[in-house]
């Protein structure tokens, strides 16, 4: 069957607008259906109906229309819509997703499109993409594209058609492109390794990645602030990789203290549930990142990193890297797969040598000595030297290698 194009908006709010964008996308050689999510009213021309995306969640579209809970229909209509699109995935059908809409059509389409994996084209054209705070809710842990239209999207006047126009140009070019899928990321038949890694962790990445790489894998970096390592976990437990170095698995602690780079509650358990091999170092768990609006008093006295102009990164108390060494024996004694541990005794990355004022070799070891406690089945190795080194570097090579499935 014909790859298809779908896209997903509103009709009762931007039926003229939707209609040009499926036609102009048709013109460039892509079949389109529109999957309408209208909740207030019916707008002829759909594809896929308002009534058969809400049956697709289980629900009445006439239900839906009386009611007067927002949050809960808008939930339903998303369910069904994400239904539909996964359908469309299974079958081999989906070639793309475009979304169109303002504040609440683009929350609406981007969460149907974050249920999708990672790898399928997905473009987001919103009228709202630049408000505060809303693009990252719009792209979340998506390889989502947002197409800022500036202008609102309403009526047809020339400069949004124009809009439309390379909206359309843009997804069919996207669509031309094989989408990525688990089995054809393996095209290489290397072994797949994802890493984290964040910039005080560079050196090591770059390092570990030549390494590897020259002993036949191939490495998936994954920026460590909280929301490309939770995209890793999603990946992971979807069978992307068949191995995980972890250089900057600050995003569990960051969770658990409530900083910056918090990375969610199933950080550090989808290649323990899958039992594929990993090897872990502590970068920038020693560090935390509250916000500066949620500052405690003596987090004012804290020995303090300026990393750039919106990044500080606080020394953890000692208290606190105990708790944060709890949470990891809890995540890594589950772990079905062989695990180790390298612990650099002279600092977790390069904000903390020893000739730092954020060196602190006598609580890093209080986590050390909390994890050998606790953890049942982990390999715990310590390295006399800054995660930064080489020589930490080359040990952690050696561990990756001696657990890791042949190149």
């Amino acid at each position: 069957m014909e790859r298809v194009v779908l896209l997903l908006s509103t009709l009762d709010t931007k039926g003229p607008e939707t209609f040009y964008l499926r036609d102009s996308i048709r013109s460039r050689g892509s079949a389109c259906a529109v999957l309408d999510m209208s909740m207030s009213g019916e707008f002829p021309g759909a594809d896929i109906t308002s009534a058969e995306t809400a049956r697709a969640a289980g629900e009445d579209i006439k239900d839906i229309r009386v009611s007067r809970e927002r949050k809960k229909i808008t939930g339903q209509m998303i369910k069904g819509a994400a239904k539909l699109a996964s359908d469309f995935l299974k079958s081999g059908n989906l070639a793309g997703v475009i979304g169109l809409g303002g504040s609440t059509g683009s929350l609406m389409a981007t969460d149907v499109m974050r249920a999708l994996p990672f790898g399928i084209p997905k473009l987001m054209v919103s009228s709202t993409a630049a408000l505060p705070g809303l693009a990252t809710r719009y792209i979340g842990t998506g390889d989502i594209a947002l197409f800022h239209t500036v202008i609102e999207i309403s009526g047809l006047p020339r400069p949004l058609m124009n809009l439309l126009d390379r909206a359309a140009a843009a997804i069919t070019g996207m669509a031309m492109v094989d989408s990525l899928t688990v089995q054809s990321s393996r095209g290489s038949g290397k072994p797949l390794v994802a890493m984290s890694m964040f910039g005080p962790t560079e050196k090591c990445a770059h390092f570990v990645r030549e390494h590897l790489e020259a002993n036949g894998y191939e490495v998936i970096g994954f920026s460590a602030a909280g929301i490309c390592d939770r995209a890793m976990e999603t990946m992971i437990s979807e069978g992307f990789f068949d191995a995980v170095v972890e250089l900057a698995p600050g995003g569990v602690g960051e969770e658990f203290l409530g900083g910056m780079r918090a990375a969610g509650p199933d950080r550090l358990t989808a290649a323990g549930k899958l039992g594929i091999p990993q090897v872990i170092a502590p970068g920038g768990v020693n560090l935390t990142s509250p916000r500066k609006s949620r500052y405690k008093p003596e987090h004012y006295e804290r020995r303090k990193f300026e990393l750039d102009e919106l990044r500080t990164f606080l020394r953890v108390s000692d208290e606190e890297i105990v708790s944060v060494a709890k949470v990891f024996a809890e995540k890594l004694n589950q772990a079905a797969g062989p695990t180790i541990f390298l612990f650099p005794t002279r600092g977790w990355s390069a904000v903390d040598p020893p000739s730092s004022h954020m060196f602190d070799k006598d609580q890093d070891r209080l986590f050390f000595r909390t994890l050998e406690d606790l953890t049942n089945f982990v390999t715990i190795r310590e390295v006399e030297a800054n995660l930064e080194d080489e020589s930490f570097a080359t040990a952690l090579v050696k561990a990756c290698l001696e657990v890791f499935p042949p190149a």
